[in-house]
């Protein structure tokens, strides 16, 4: 694992290497060589299989945090490519020609996050939230209790009981 990584440190800009366990690791490298540097890997490195895509919001940094992971079935090791693009400007270079499933992740992050992948096939279609016309709902800027009670109707809560002593009454009744 560490002489593919020096391999790659040569070749990319990584900033950033976690060693996660022995068989995976993480890379950090800009957003601009990302796709270069998973097409590296695909082409040259035999890392065939695309794995997933995830998203996570560093809203304190305006910030998403975008991580590939790729796997390498011969050596079975994995690598997470990681980048970072700007909450305010979300727009990543889309990477659906390398694998076709790549494409179903991008659409959910652009429905998600809102962060658009130019080029991706069907990214703009409606995935899971058919009509959604508010913020995306997994940046951390979204209030699902104000969305929620704008949105549906107040409904009393149920009575809560100790399961203890319920289960005592239903069992002993008599006691």
């Amino acid at each position: 694992m560490n002489t593919l990584i020096d391999r790659l440190a040569k070749l990319f800009s990584i900033s950033d290497v976690v060693h996660q366990r022995p068989n995976l690791a993480f890379v950090t490298t800009p957003m601009e060589n990302t796709i270069h540097l998973i097409t590296h890997l695909r082409d040259r490195e035999s890392f065939s299989l695309f794995v997933m895509l995830s998203c996570v919001d560093w809203i304190e940094d305006n910030q998403f945090q975008l991580t590939y992971v790729l796997n390498n079935p011969t050596e079975k090791i994995d690598v997470g490519i990681r980048c970072f693009i700007n909450r305010d400007s979300a727009t990543m270079e889309s990477a659906h020609y390398l694998w076709k499933q790549v494409a179903t992740y991008q659409r959910e992050l652009k429905e998600m996050y809102g962060i658009d992948f130019p080029g991706s096939p069907r990214v703009d279609e409606s995935f899971i939230l058919e009509g959604w016309d508010n913020i995306p709902p997994m940046r951390r800027d979204f209030d699902t209790k104000k969305y929620s009670e704008e949105t549906f109707f107040p409904r009393e809560r149920p009575q809560s009981n100790d399961p203890a002593q319920y289960m005592k009454s239903k069992l002993y009744p008599d006691e």
